[in-house]
Formats: C-alpha cells, structure tokens, sequence
C-alpha cells in the first residue's frame, strides 16, 4: 500500500464536491463545514468496514456478485461513470424514506449488530447525533454504486476487490484515518469480527433499484 495513492475514500469525497455535499447539507439541515467533515469520517468507516467482511474470500465473493448483479451504469455519468446527482436525487425523491430504506438495508448487511455503534461512534466523532445514521443510510448506496462502477471499470475479481477493500480498512485503521478521527470507536469497528460479512451474501437480493433501475 503505497500512502501516497489517493484510497477510494478520497475519490469518493472528490466526486461528492459541489453540488452533491450542498444536496446531504440540505437533506441533514447541517452547514457546508460540519457536513464535509461529517462525510469524509463517514466514507472510510463505510469502505472500511467492506474491507473487514471481504478480508475472507467468502465475503469478498458475495460483495462481487451484489456489485455485478446491481450496478447498472447511470445515464450522465460522464468520465467518472457515476452520476451522483442522478443517485441523489433518486435516493432524496420524495423524502428520503426509500432511500433510508435501501441505505437500511446495506448498513444492517455491512455492520451486522455492530451497526448501533457505527452509528453512536459517527455522532460522537462529529457532532451530528441523530443525523449520523440518516448520513450512513444515504451514503451506502453511494459506495456501493462508486465501487460498483470501479468494479466494471477495472475488471476487479474477487481478490483483487479484497485487497483493495483491505487497503481502506488498514488506512482508516490508522491514526487520522477516518477523516482525523482515527483510533476510538470508529476504528475499534473495524478490529472487530463482526457478524456483517454473514449478512453481506444477502446483498445479492437487494435488486438493481439501488442503481438507478432494473435490468
């Protein structure tokens, strides 16, 4: 792992400037500072805790078949090949119920039990108490979308999604890692053997609704 390669976390953060952050500021009723900080602590949890249920070839596997089966490539998605703005304005549509659902459903699959910490430790560390699960519900189907589409892009297998997850997990392990926040509960998340990686196969059942459509 080469520290001065940008990690996903940083890709991500960059796709999400602009109008993407103002649309979660809106949604969460939080200024552009707060949130900004809030995401990207957010953002190498979420692929960090990826990276722990994929450390076993079990779970890389299942995280490859949910991408695959899933990810539908977002009309507007330009050179990155993610449409943000589009995904946003399906998960907010309405209210953001369906997308709290389908973000819901990704976080009980990626935590596991582990999900009530991931959400207290997010508040703790950013000052965003109720706001923190509601920011993880929206941002889940975002990640699974970006490494969805860095799956086709790249032609990752299994093992090669393992590894890279693996690489976020170590980085948000160290100290500054999630978003200066390293170490604490947040990190502690992703030492731990969770039960998500049990739940992660269950993905593959999610349908591509997370994507921007059926097939």
């Amino acid at each position: 792992m080469n520290p001065s390669t940008p990690s996903l976390a940083d890709e991500l953060m960059a796709q999400l400037q602009g109008a993407p952050l103002q649309q979660l500021s809106s949604q969460l009723g939080t200024d552009a500072t707060q949130t900004r900080s809030a995401v990207a602590t957010a953002l190498p949890l979420l692929l960090g805790a990826l990276g722990r249920n994929a450390a076993q070839p079990q779970g890389a596997e299942a995280l490859l078949g949910a991408l695959q089966r899933d990810h539908q490539p977002a009309a507007g998605g330009g050179a990155g090949g993610l449409d943000l703005g589009g995904l946003l304005g399906s998960l907010l549509g309405g209210g953001s119920a369906a997308g709290s659902g389908q973000g819901a459903d990704i976080l009980g699959h990626v935590f596991g039990s582990q999900r009530p910490q991931a959400e207290a430790g997010l508040a703790q560390a950013t000052g965003l108490g109720a706001n923190a699960g509601q920011l993880l519900q929206l941002l889940a189907p975002i990640v699974m979308s970006f490494l969805a589409q860095r799956v086709q892009a790249g032609g990752l297998d299994a093992g090669s999604l393992g590894r890279t997850l693996g690489h976020e997990r170590d980085r948000a392990r160290q100290p500054g890692g999630l978003g200066g926040l390293g170490g604490g509960v947040l990190g502690s998340l992703l030492d731990q053997d969770g039960d998500g990686q049990v739940g992660l196969s269950d993905l593959v059942k999610l349908g591509g609704g997370l994507f921007g459509g059926r097939r």
